[in-house]
């Protein structure tokens, strides 16, 4: 492979499948810039596990805005990159998987389209994040395809994940705000 068109971050240094801060590498000349968004040889190298599902596209209008944590069941996990191409945003990823030692920890990193950043988020993950300014869009890139029946989600707000949103909560939409307490559901 040549050269990688994506700096690589881990989030979680101690889990070695963990979340990455994923920097595209742009080249630039006198015309402006270039840059991948997506590239599955690099991505590969980091567990991407597969082909490309389906691409989406979202837009939060408030700065404050909370969405998700969402997460597929199995067997309908799903690895996610996700890319802010305008705005910018707390990025989190809280690790469910019911096996791992850092069950419940989450990595949090600013994404935003002025610094070309995004976040790989593996299968076995929760994600979500808050709009830090008004008009933000984000692509979701995605290893499998949405199915209702396996969609599901934690609390932005549970204190056992101890995610420190750093604006108030302004906006959220009532599916997300009713997801359950970890320990209503149990562990």
């Amino acid at each position: 492979m040549s050269a990688s068109p994506f700096n690589l971050t881990p989030l979680m240094p101690e889990l070695p499948a963990g979340p990455m801060l994923v920097r595209r590498m742009p080249r630039v000349d006198d015309r402006g810039a270039f840059a991948r968004i997506f590239c599955a040889e690099a991505l590969a190298e980091i567990g991407w596990p597969g082909p490309v599902a389906q691409i989406n596209h979202s837009r939060t209008v408030r700065r404050g805005t909370v969405r998700g944590l969402h997460f597929q069941l199995p067997p309908h996990a799903e690895a996610k990159l996700v890319v802010c191409i305008r705005g910018a945003v707390l990025d989190v990823a809280v690790d469910i998987r019911p096996d791992s030692p850092a069950r419940y920890a989450h990595a949090a990193t600013e994404l935003s389209a002025e610094t070309a950043t995004a976040m790989y988020v593996p299968e076995g993950f929760a994600h979500g994040f808050q709009a830090l300014s008004d008009d933000v869009e984000l692509i979701y890139v995605h290893s499998a395809p949405y199915m209702a029946e396996a969609e599901a989600g934690l609390r932005h707000d549970d204190p056992r994940l101890g995610i420190a949103w750093p604006l108030p909560v302004t906006g959220m939409s009532a599916r997300d705000a009713s997801f359950p307490l970890i320990e209503s559901v149990g562990s």
